[in-house]
Formats: structure tokens, C-alpha cells, sequence
């Protein structure tokens, strides 16, 4: 029996798997991710194994991987795909590798076609297989850039996953419809781009003809990830903090969800950087947070308690990030910013106001 558990980055909608030999308690972790490196290495201990490796699929463009964080944290090794053309990985796995964990192992399939370096990891008893972006649920990755091509991925499903057997579970490296699983013959049935009488001339119009945006975050993750998660120049890991539970993002600041923040608002300063007319409208504001637009945060500086920690809150996060690596550069050390802001305080079902204090 394996010990298995699926993990969920709500931002990018991308899966991590653990995978562990309860007897031997040696595990490995399959596309994890930078902002939740630290959840992954609690779940770790507080389940008492120890990690050895972290897999990844492919190098993704929409997150940057968790591995080389994981590393400083748990001292497991970072294995990517010989053909991703990845540095400072520990080990690099190619076609028909194997990745032992205890007395099981994964199997490493080449499954390129959304990017060179696609691998496809099955259970050592096909029983399971961990797909990445190469075949999602009833759909699969892109094909338009990193070196994607619809022929070469059309054949890697076909002949390298949909060959396992029809009970073989599936788990992609994305769903963003709260989809977790799906198995080799709901796919073959059920897949409008793999699935029936779908040729590699249907595929490959299908792809063609996708007309998808670019990758909000592609020119940060690949790059990243082609680092292994390192981030540029190397440096170390800032302290943990002590006031609040955190996630340190790769940007380089701290973020605190709603549930967290509002066990702890009454204890920090709030510092709400929308406009004068967002805060009073329909999403309204945290009670008792403080209004000084991003513009005039830093005019604003002498105003704040430096003893203080400060959340700063805006609509969806983006500008209080900022505003965030701003409060830093000006020495503010407990300084975080509330993920996903507004959109995800209204969304969890917290308490806002919507007219001036």
C-alpha cells in the first residue's frame, strides 16, 4: 500500500502529489510548488517521513517549482528530465528510469510534445500514473510554445499513456474545474482530443486553433524553473516569521490568508493601497483597516507603527504586493500581504464594510 496525498495551489490550479512506502517512511513529491514549499515540508514531517526526492513533470511556465526550497528544508534531491535543460539538479532522469521509494518505485516515461522535457511517472503496479500537463482531464497542455508540438504529444499519450491499463488512475498537473483524477479508459472514451477516432490531423487542428493567451507568469517561471525554483543570485532563506502563519512567495515577500488574518487583524496594522472609491465599493474593506492609496503609501511611511506587523490589502493582491516590497525597502522587517485580497476575503466569508469609518 502506498501513502498517498493530493495537494492544491489554488493560484496557478496546479496539483502536488506525495507519494510515501509507509513501512520504510521514504517518500518523494511530484510537481511542488514554490509558495507551498513549506506546507509540503510540515505534511512531510508531521507524517514522520523523509522526503528523498522531488519529481517534476516538466518545466512549467505558469509557477515556479518548489524543489530547490524543499531542498534547504527536508534535504531531499532535486531529479528533473535530462532533456528539460535544467542546472543544479541532483540527478536527471530519462526514459525508463526508475525513482525507488522505499520498496516501490515510479517508472519514468518520456512523454514530450507540450515541452521537451514531459515525463509521465507510473506506479511501480500501474495501478496509478502522474501525467503532468502532457494529458490533463479530458483535455492536455499546450502546444504553442517551449518547444510544444501536437504530433510529438498526440503519439506520447496514445502510445506512452492511454497504453496503461483501463484502470490505471490518472492524475494531471492542472485541473481548473476542481476535477482531482480521472483513468485510462474514461480518457480513451471520454477525451475530445485523444479519445475515439481522434487522429493526429484532428489533433493537431485542434491545437493549432486553441487561440489561448500567453502565460501570465512565463517569463518568471521558466527561468526559475530552469533553475530548479532557485531564486536569482542564490541567496538564502529569509528567518521564519513568529507572528502570523506565512508563505513566502518567489517574489521575495510574505503573504497571510484571509482565515489567518482574521484571527489576527485586531494585532496588526491593516493597509488598505486601493483607491478612495474601491473602498467603499461593492467589495467593500476589512473593518478596521486603513486607507492609504499605493501612490501615497510612501509619503505615508513616518505614519506606521514600526513595532507593528502590517498587512497591506488591495483588490486581488497585486498592488499590495507591491506595496509590500516597497514597506520592505523602507526597513519594514513584518510586513505581509493579504493573498489574494478582497476577491478571496469576500469569497472566504468574512466581514467587510463598505462605507468610510
Amino acid at each position: 500500500m502506498v501513502l498517498f496525498r493530493q495537494l492544491f495551489h489554488p493560484t496557478s490550479s496546479a496539483y502536488t502529489y506525495l507519494l510515501a512506502d509507509p513501512s520504510a517512511r521514504e517518500a518523494v513529491l511530484i510537481d511542488s510548488v514554490f509558495e507551498n514549499a513549506r506546507r509540503d515540508a510540515a505534511l512531510v514531517r508531521e507524517l514522520g517521513l523523509r522526503l528523498l526526492y522531488t519529481l517534476d513533470t516538466h518545466v512549467h511556465a505558469d509557477h515556479v517549482t518548489g524543489a530547490w526550497l524543499l531542498r534547504q528544508h527536508c534535504g531531499s534531491r532535486i531529479a528533473q528530465a535530462a532533456t528539460g535543460g535544467v542546472q543544479g539538479a541532483d540527478r536527471l532522469l530519462s526514459d525508463g528510469d526508475r525513482v525507488a521509494f522505499g520498496t516501490r518505485y515510479l517508472d519514468v516515461r518520456a512523454t514530450p510534445g507540450h515541452t521537451n522535457g514531459c515525463l509521465t511517472y507510473v506506479l511501480d503496479d500501474l495501478s496509478a500514473a502522474f501525467t503532468g500537463d502532457a494529458l490533463l482531464i479530458r483535455g492536455c497542455g499546450r502546444t504553442d510554445f517551449q518547444q510544444g508540438n501536437p504530433a510529438t504529444l498526440f503519439h506520447s499519450v496514445r502510445d506512452r499513456i492511454l497504453s496503461l491499463p483501463d484502470s490505471c488512475l490518472l492524475y494531471p498537473g492542472h485541473d481548473y474545474r476542481g476535477l482531482t483524477a480521472t483513468s485510462v479508459a474514461e480518457e480513451r472514451a471520454h477525451n475530445p482530443r485523444f479519445g475515439g477516432d481522434a487522429n493526429e490531423t484532428d489533433f493537431a487542428v485542434f491545437m493549432h486553433n486553441l487561440g489561448l493567451p500567453r502565460p501570465q507568469l512565463m517569463d518568471i517561471a521558466v527561468p526559475a524553473n530552469l533553475r530548479c525554483g532557485r531564486p536569482e543570485g542564490g541567496g538564502g532563506l529569509p528567518d521564519e516569521p513568529d507572528w502570523a502563519p506565512l508563505t513566502f512567495t518567489f517574489g521575495g515577500i510574505w503573504e497571510i490568508d484571509p482565515q489567518a488574518l482574521a484571527e489576527r487583524r485586531l494585532g496588526v496594522q491593516l493597509i488598505d493601497v486601493r483607491e478612495s472609491a474601491e473602498f467603499v465599493a461593492a467589495l467593500g474593506h476589512i473593518p478596521g483597516a486603513r486607507l492609504i492609496p499605493l501612490s501615497s503609501l510612501r509619503a505615508a511611511l513616518t505614519g506606521l507603527d514600526r513595532e507593528r506587523p502590517v498587512v497591506t490589502v488591495c483588490r486581488s493582491g497585486a498592488r499590495s504586493a507591491q506595496a509590500c516590497a516597497l514597506l520592505q525597502k523602507a526597513g519594514l522587517s513584518r510586513v505581509a500581504n493579504l493573498a489574494g485580497g478582497m476577491l478571496r476575503w469576500h469569497a472566504s466569508g468574512l466581514p467587510v464594510e463598505e462605507s468610510h469609518p
